[in-house]
């Protein structure tokens, strides 16, 4: 329904329902009284779907509205595994919470309305669940546990908060043990247990491979590709056509390489590199996947459906099938492949001064690895340098670029965290055998600053076009947020000049350089990224607060984001002379959706990677209870401290486990305090760890400090 047309009507039916001569009515008595035929009652539906939602009327258990009597406002539920939960309510910056005794029955992801509450002592605002509007949740992943005259899941996802009871005749034959698909055909009640029927047993859970499926189903993860695309992708050629290559630039005589790691299969960014006296050339050539990939076919439909590859420890769950991400449409090198080039003139101080974006043809020469190039330039290995000795001026010139891009954007106050990701590895039943911090090196960087440069330019090109387009945008932080840091970091003696609310990401650049080695470096690192936003993507380019960029977009990965590919099609229609006006209104319609899609897929994605993370870690130190290993702070709350290993595991020190005194939290330094020995845990603090369990299925590892003898000695004597 046209947003002008949904607004007049809910300005009627708004009226209808508060007038006083009218009872509560229910649907088909508003149609009747409005004279809305049968065809338009789901217009109707909507329209009183928004009124809810909008806390403006309300409807009773007999499907009755009427007008809302209490403050009511509606939001998403998040449930604890305690009973208790959240609402996230748009606009509000702060979540309400729902005590256990106000939840109403709702479970986790649904849409409720609620009614405000009293705030306690300057507490965080209460409400109460009034009704419950959409459930959020009509499957749940989960273990199965067999009785004998019926069954019931634990769902994997604890904020879901009950056990689903599974009549023994729905259980698919499911024992105990069993990682089950449950559909839910009961909600239940406050007093009542939701029911269901198992739809999938996804298999036992001591089978390889067994959990992290069940996080890929309890995220709803496409895995298999449906009939209609892979009916597409047979069609798909293996090679590039002549056809395909006419009237594109023919670059396939330049010396071109492609840096990724050992591990990637989806090459879609090749680089070329020369230079002009004082100019540099840099070509950022990227897979040309629309070619592949038309728009509103069954590989576009699936592929905004996913909006993202995902990267899981153990497998990589690819936008588009493997035919096109691993096959024709992966810059394989001496192989002929089809590109969109973004080729930039640079000047000594990091300026594009001049660019082409060009549909053009390449032939990688060699398909290079972060560690070999990391080997030739800072190892500076004799093997490796043989090796790839044509290579070298290429590699040495690419090193000399990528430092004055950087320094270019290190001027004009980009942010740059370095905290490691971690590398997990697996055995071949999928336990895991190490984990490591996976450090960027001067290869992994040097990519990172060409990708960054391509990004900016085509979208500082398209900007300036006036062309409808998809940014990259990082808003700036919650002005609250920086005057807290702002007032915390005054107790190192640090400082941050703000203006108007606003800060200039130049400050947190200048804030990172100054802690720097320091022994709170780690600590006020985290403060600061926790203090700013997470990025988006959105029609609107408001600019990208971390990387201090006016433009940004995501242009150098088709293969593995919607986003990317999205932008390449509306480029290539501008190359072509296909941007007309009824292009461009087309554009206006779809971007918007795109957008918030790709963003929301994205969310999801990350959120699946850091479970199967977690999930990995957890069991890596279940092996390891009683050991000691060093560690850092990490994180401070009222309830104890995380200290993260170098290996990048992360476990709690709960309070209760500080058994030598009792300890506070001390919000404003961001501390742990002892009430008699005046001992602090700070955060960045270096301390020793015992790891005392470990727990799968809330993913948590216990940690217990291990004092020196010299504090043990201290602490007995006081």
């Amino acid at each position: 329904m046209e947003k002008e047309l949904l607004e007049e009507r809910k300005k009627v039916i708004y009226e209808l329902i508060c007038d006083e001569l009218y009872i509560p009515m229910k649907i088909k008595e508003i149609a009747i009284l409005l004279q809305v035929p049968k065809e338009d009652r789901a217009d109707l539906k909507e329209v009183l779907d928004e009124l809810l939602a909008e806390g403006k009327i309300e409807i009773s258990k007999k499907g009755k509205f009427s007008k809302a009597e209490g403050q009511f406002i509606s939001g998403v539920y998040t449930g604890h595994h305690k009973g208790f939960g959240f609402v996230t309510v748009e606009g509000m910056e702060e979540d309400i919470f729902i005590p256990e005794n106000a939840t109403n029955g709702a479970l986790h992801k649904d849409t409720v309305q609620i009614v405000l509450t009293d705030k306690k002592g300057g507490k965080r605002q209460e409400g109460a669940v009034v009704k419950i509007l959409s459930r959020g949740a009509t499957e749940v992943v989960g273990t199965f546990q067999k009785s004998k005259n019926f069954g019931f899941v634990i769902a994997d996802n604890t904020r879901f908060g009950k056990d689903i009871f599974v009549p023994l005749e729905r259980s698919k034959g499911a024992v105990t043990g069993h990682k089950v698909v449950v559909q839910i055909t009961d909600f239940g009640s406050n007093s009542k247990k939701p029911e269901g029927k198992v739809k999938e047993i996804i298999g036992h859970i001591n089978d390889p491979g067994t959990d992290i499926m069940s996080i890929v189903r309890g995220y709803d993860l496409p895995v298999e590709f449906p009939d209609r695309v892979m009916t597409q992708v047979e069609n798909v050629s293996n090679e590039v056509s002549g056809s395909d290559m006419a009237g594109r630039m023919d670059i396939r005589d330049w010396q071109t390489v492609t840096i990724d790691g050992e591990d990637a299969k989806d090459l879609d960014d090749a680089i070329t590199i020369t230079k002009e006296g004082a100019l540099y050339k840099l070509g950022v050539h990227i897979a040309d996947v629309t070619n592949y990939v038309q728009e509103k076919s069954a590989l576009d439909v699936e592929a905004l459906k996913r909006g993202t590859s995902v990267y899981l420890v153990d497998r990589v769950i690819p936008m588009l099938p493997h035919k096109l991400s691993n096959g024709i449409c992966s810059l394989n090198a001496d192989c002929d492949r089809l590109a969109l080039s973004c080729m930039m003139t640079i000047d000594a101080k990091g300026n594009v001064v001049d660019h082409r974006i060009a549909e053009t043809v390449i032939k990688v020469d060699r398909r290079m690895t972060y560690t070999s190039v990391k080997k030739i330039l800072e190892d500076k290995d004799e093997a490796e340098m043989n090796e790839y000795k044509e290579l070298i001026p290429m590699f040495e010139l690419m090193q000399e670029l990528a430092e004055i891009l950087r320094e270019k954007r290190r001027q004009r106050g980009s942010i740059d965290f370095d905290f490691p990701e971690s590398k997990i590895i697996l055995d071949e039943q999928g336990k895991p055998v190490e984990i490591k911090a996976y450090d960027r090196n001067v290869a992994t960087k040097i990519i990172e600053d060409f990708m960054l440069a391509a990004n900016e330019t085509v979208a500082q090109d398209y900007f300036w076009q006036e062309l409808p387009f998809v940014y990259r945008v990082h808003d700036n932080p919650d002005p609250e947020k920086i005057q807290k840091l702002a007032l915390f970091i005054t107790n190192f003696g640090y400082g941050l000049k703000t203006s108007k609310d606003e800060i200039h990401p130049k400050e947190l650049q200048k804030l990172l350089q100054k802690i720097d080695g320091t022994p709170e470096e780690a600590l006020i690192s985290r403060l600061t990224l926790r203090s700013m936003k997470q990025a988006k993507y959105a029609t609107v380019s408001n600019g990208h607060f971390g990387l201090a960029a006016p433009y940004y977009c995501h242009f150098t990965s088709p293969i593995r984001r919607y986003p990317d590919l999205q932008i390449h099609r509306i480029i290539k229609d501008n190359l072509r002379g296909r941007m007309n006006e009824k292009k461009i209104q087309h554009y206006e319609k779809i971007l918007p959706e795109v957008a918030i899609q790709s963003s929301a897929m994205e969310r999801r994605a990350d959120e699946a990677e850091r479970e199967t993370e977690k999930l990995k870690k957890v069991e890596y130190m279940e092996k390891r209870i009683g050991e000691i290993f060093d560690g850092v702070i990490s994180s401070i709350t009222s309830w104890g401290m995380y200290v993260e290993l170098p290996n990048t595991v992360e476990g709690l020190v709960h309070v209760t486990a500080l058994e030598d005194d009792y300890y506070f939290y001390d919000e404003s330094t961001y501390e742990m305090i002892g009430e008699k020995n005046g001992n602090h845990y700070k955060l960045g603090q270096k301390v020793k760890v015992e790891v005392m369990a470990t727990d799968k299925i809330l993913r948590t590892i216990d940690f217990k400090i291990v004092l020196e003898e010299s504090e043990e000695a201290e602490n007995v004597e006081e």
